[in-house]
């Protein structure tokens, strides 16, 4: 579940997000390792068993143990559910983290629910043939997204976990919020948010504001996968945040 990536110095933890897997990160490790060494990690239910309550604080738990050997305090870079329980992580650890990456996600989705998108999810034609077939029916960027994170097999590419345990991850979103657990972060913090985020309207701003070393960055033309739709963007400000820690 945690993946050595290489490089030397502080450990750098990335975390993915929902439906996504370790190779989430795979087009961002070669500059990354210019900053320390790297470590991916693939969530429980993404590819192997979830935790027996789809609880933030069981998967954190979960992320808690699986990294205790790691040893000197990490930067954690997460992605939307890997940005979220990488400051709850901050919060209940903070001896462990000496600095944190957000990227589009927000703590108070209070009253949505993911059944339709679940339902959506459901009616996917699975298994996808071949990439080609992932590439055409998702689009590049979501595509390779996918690609980096479905089991393949012999007939094709398929999901690597429930539908069902991703669906109940994000309903659990829906009924209580996180900002306790934001405002005990003490780390630094680099807040990214897509130009077109799947967060409620001005709550990673609030982040900042509440946050006594946080930087809010808005990244003009981006969607939720911040990192592929603007790689550049999303290298050059973490690379300045990183760069306070050398």
């Amino acid at each position: 579940m945690l993946h050595d990536e290489g490089g030397e110095g502080a450990p750098i933890l990335l975390l993915h997000g929902l439906m996504g897997s370790a190779r989430t990160w795979d087009t961002q490790l070669e500059w990354l390792r210019a900053f320390g060494r790297l470590y991916t990690f693939d969530a429980a239910g993404h590819g192997r068993p979830a935790p027996a309550e789809l609880t933030t604080e069981a998967f954190v738990a979960d992320l808690a143990a699986a990294t205790a050997a790691v040893g000197a305090p990490m930067t954690v870079i997460g992605h939307s559910m890997g940005g979220l329980h990488g400051w709850v992580f901050a919060a209940q650890y903070p001896e462990r983290v000496r600095a944190l990456v957000v990227e589009d996600m927000a703590p108070d989705f209070r009253g949505r629910t993911a059944s339709d998108w679940a339902a959506m999810v459901g009616a996917w034609p699975q298994p996808f043939p071949d990439a080609e077939a992932v590439l055409n029916y998702f689009g590049p960027v979501a595509g390779r997204y996918f690609l980096n994170s479905f089991t393949a097999g012999p007939d094709g590419y398929r999901l690597h976990g429930a539908v069902g345990t991703f669906r109940d991850i994000s309903e659990e979103w829906g009924t209580r919020d996180f900002w306790a657990h934001w405002q005990a972060v003490r780390a630094p913090v680099l807040l990214i948010e897509g130009e077109y985020t799947i967060t409620p309207p001005d709550q990673m701003r609030e982040m900042a504001r509440r946050h006594p070393d946080a930087r809010h960055v808005v990244v003009p033309g981006a969607g939720h996968l911040v990192h592929d739709d603007r790689p550049d963007a999303y290298r050059a400000e973490v690379s300045e945040f990183l760069r306070r820690f050398e």
